[in-house]
């Protein structure tokens, strides 16, 4: 209760309390004696994730199933039973104008389910968050306000994506998974470098699994760093080099860098940068 008192201040959000710094938290955590080393490990991670913002942990609006406003209940009931997502933000005709999101129990599970009506007469309304917005802070409004899906909105006023409730929390205590969840990719064993990695895995990700710190840029990805790099949209087969490593393309899906392999250079020399 101590530690969730004091994440709530940091984050600017405890009633009656003023906001404290991440400094003071940490000098707090340091003079505690009833931390003991592992939960000060937790505690270190979770204000790491808590310096985030929510465009590294979103959806882009590229993965997003959307629903138009004047799509029949009958053909969204096809649409979504086939998707992994259980809520899905509603459009008046363009993704950059989301006008609310519709449960997938709102389609499935009505009182007279004729099919005759639209998606947009069961639409509820929509939080949206700025992408530059904290995650602490964003998770601390979210639950205050009783929302588990928001919009994420670019500095231009457009649909960058879309964050749920679970995805703020699962940057505080780890991935969250149930039946309908993706396999993640296994760890390597026993520390050792991956041979592929998802192109839409954040820098601090990528750098927490594989030990390799990507250059920071106008690009929150891995996928956003070789794009940067490359000057272009990437193809399959396209690669940069790092220090001492090659990452190369091997998936790409419509305009997206899907997987990307990480390949060591041939015995006998370090590959300079670009």
């Amino acid at each position: 209760m101590w530690l969730a008192d004091a994440l709530m201040r940091l984050a600017g959000s405890g009633a009656g309390h003023e906001s404290i710094s991440e400094a003071q938290l940490r000098s707090l955590v340091a003079a505690s004696r009833m931390i003991d080393g592992e939960e000060r490990r937790i505690i270190d991670e979770v204000l790491a994730a808590g310096a985030r913002h929510v465009r590294e942990v979103m959806v882009p609006r590229t993965d997003v199933v959307f629903l138009d406003t004047a799509l029949p209940l009958a053909a969204a009931d096809s649409l979504t039973r086939t998707a992994r997502y259980s809520r899905f933000p509603v459009i008046d005709g363009s993704h950059d104008d989301v006008v609310g999101f519709v449960h997938l129990r709102d389609l499935l599970i009505r009182p007279e389910p004729d099919g005759t009506g639209t998606v947009g007469e069961l639409a509820r309304e929509i939080k949206r968050l700025p992408a530059g917005k904290r995650i602490l802070s964003a998770l601390s409004e979210m639950r205050r306000e009783g929302h588990h899906l928001a919009v994420v909105v670019d500095e231009y006023g457009g649909t960058a994506g879309i964050v749920t409730l679970e995805d703020l929390i699962e940057e505080l205590i780890g991935e969250i998974t149930d039946e309908y969840d993706v396999a993640p990719d296994p760890a390597p064993a026993d520390g050792a470098m991956p041979a592929e990695v998802d192109g839409r895995l954040n820098l601090a990700d990528f750098a927490e699994l594989t030990g390799i710190e990507l250059p920071a840029g106008p690009y929150e990805t891995v996928a956003g760093f070789l794009m940067a790099r490359l000057g272009r949209l990437p193809g399959v087969g396209d690669e940069t080099h790092l220090d001492s490593w090659r990452l190369v393309v091997v998936a790409v899906e419509g305009r997206r860098v899907a997987r990307v392999a990480l390949m060591a250079p041939a015995a006998g020399g370090r590959i300079a940068l670009d």
